[in-house]
């Protein structure tokens, strides 16, 4: 089929999809309520079904009331068994993919499964979802005219028992629809090598030769292919390189701290930044209209959204609600429910939402991922905004960074350390750090409260990098690639201790 016969049917079928997707738009909670009686009644006859009542429950009240929140601690004895082979545990399909992801706050391995329904109710799904979006919002455009070089961190797939793990990028490209795969660059073959820096040189020596007109990858590591690809060719920009570009799709990390960089390799005004959510667990939300930073919950994937108010989380009065008892402004820890078996499984994000007709949401971080150890509950937002304004003020481009605390001893005031790793280095180190420190106090009253005459906190203290550090820390972690994120904020120095001694 040529390709502009392609670009103009693949436009009408994706633009089909976005009189579905008004439905949850009109009638968000009858949708979410329908979703999850589907889930709990397709899944009455699963030994986990059996064990909670399922047959007998018709309300969400019920469900909240008998099935209990979880973490992966507590449901990976049921995630074994059924790696061995045993079905019908917590979903009924067979599942037979596992994605395995060892996140950024434990070294031991995560095998999340992944069922038929999750890779096409969910998954796949969205991605035609984000296509539809971004063609209801740009009716020129010619993205099928080329193709999207998709960066993912994927691995090989290996086999135990009849099932399968790997990276999910690894599982979505094995499982890909041929559209999908036809429009895309580099080739599976090397999208599923291993070795990142053979991948890389591999990746920039095919799709060089392609017309490519979108990306789709985390921040960090697409920074790093695109820099490649220009030292290759010796372009000066990206639209030397390829003239069709017109948008790329990212998530994984905050986009605030690459956006200048994007700026000085993509130089052209009409150039679209997509945001999306997802992980191994699900596909979550993409940014619906065009230069937003709000990103739409998408309520038809086979999840079921709960979430615990952040000033509740892991206290005596924890609550837990419905996304239809969502307040605008709030932070709150994300709690799914799936098509793919997890039961009110607390995914460890934080989201805020800044709207609720319709719903849209930001990530602004990881339960496990701030720093409360003086009382001034700094997440990753507030520094990705401080660190952003710090950099405008002195000039500055940011690379890598990761914060933890300097513990009070004796009469030491305590302090937060930040070691970054910079692309271009400040003006003034000191304006830097006042900058920084001034930024964060007027986003986190908290934090202000505490630095308020150096009372709790000192100044930040600064740290600079050497060269490649954070790449350096994930290649001797076997993490180069794909999501793999560097850790950005800790109640602990244990990340930044090891970090230190290899700073020299």
């Amino acid at each position: 089929m040529p390709i502009p016969l392609f670009h103009s049917v693949a436009s009408w079928l994706l633009k089909k999809r976005f009189y579905q997707i008004e439905l949850f738009l009109k009638y968000p909670e009858e949708v979410q309520v329908e979703l999850l009686n589907q889930l709990v009644m397709v899944a009455k006859d699963t030994e986990l079904g059996q064990k909670h009542g399922f047959e007998s429950l018709n309300k969400y009240e019920a469900f909240a009331d008998r099935v209990p929140l979880s973490r992966y601690e507590d449901i990976e004895p049921m995630i074994e068994r059924a790696r061995r082979g045993e079905q019908n545990i917590f979903w009924p399909s067979q599942i037979k993919w596992f994605a395995k992801s060892s996140g950024t706050t434990n070294a031991k391995s995560k095998f999340i499964p992944v069922s038929n329904e999750a890779l096409e109710d969910c998954h796949f799904k969205a991605g035609k979802d984000m296509l539809s979006i971004y063609f209801n919002n740009n009716e020129n455009s010619r993205l099928f005219d080329g193709k999207s070089l998709r960066l993912g961190g994927s691995k090989e797939l290996y086999e135990l028992n009849n099932t399968f793990f790997g990276d999910l990028s690894a599982i979505i490209i094995d499982n890909l629809p041929f559209w999908a795969e036809m429009g895309s660059t580099p080739s599976n073959k090397v999208s599923l090598m291993s070795e990142w820096e053979t991948k890389l040189e591999a990746i920039v020596k095919e799709t060089i030769k392609e017309d490519v007109t979108s990306f789709a990858g985390v921040p960090s590591w697409m920074l790093v292919l695109l820099n490649k690809v220009l030292e290759t060719t010796g372009k000066e920009n990206l639209f030397e390189v390829w003239n069709n570009l017109e948008v790329y799709f990212h998530g994984g990390v905050s986009f605030n701290p690459y956006r200048e960089q994007y700026e000085k390799l993509l130089p052209r005004g009409s150039f679209q930044y997509y945001e999306i959510y997802n992980a191994s667990e699900g596909f979550f939300a993409i940014q619906d209209r065009n230069n937003s930073d709000e990103l739409l919950l998408m309520l038809d994937y086979g999840i079921f959204y709960e979430f615990i108010p952040m000033e509740t989380f892991n206290t005596p009065n924890q609550k837990v609600i419905p996304l239809w008892e969502v307040e605008p402004g709030k932070n709150y820890a994300m709690v799914i429910t799936t098509n793919a078996g997890l039961w009110r499984y607390m995914i460890g994000d934080t989201v805020r939402f800044t709207s609720t007709n319709p719903y849209r949401v930001k990530v602004t971080g990881r339960t496990k991922h701030h720093i409360n150890v003086f009382g001034e509950e700094l997440i990753i937002e507030n520094a990705e905004q401080a660190l952003k304004k710090a950099c405008a003020g002195t000039e500055a481009e940011v690379i890598d960074y990761t914060v933890a605390p300097v513990f009070m001893k004796g009469k030491d005031k305590g302090a937060h350390e930040w070691l970054i790793e910079f692309r271009k280095q400040p003006t003034s180190f000191d304006d830097f750090k006042i900058i920084l420190d001034k930024e964060l106090q007027a986003l986190n009253s908290d934090y202000e409260a505490k630095r308020y005459m150096d009372m709790t906190l000192n100044m930040p203290k600064l740290n600079v990098a050497r060269k490649d550090l954070f790449y350096d820390w994930l290649k001797a972690h076997d993490k180069l690639g794909g999501q793999h994120k560097i850790p950005r904020l800790s109640n602990a120095r244990d990340y930044l201790e090891e970090l230190l001694d290899m700073n020299t």
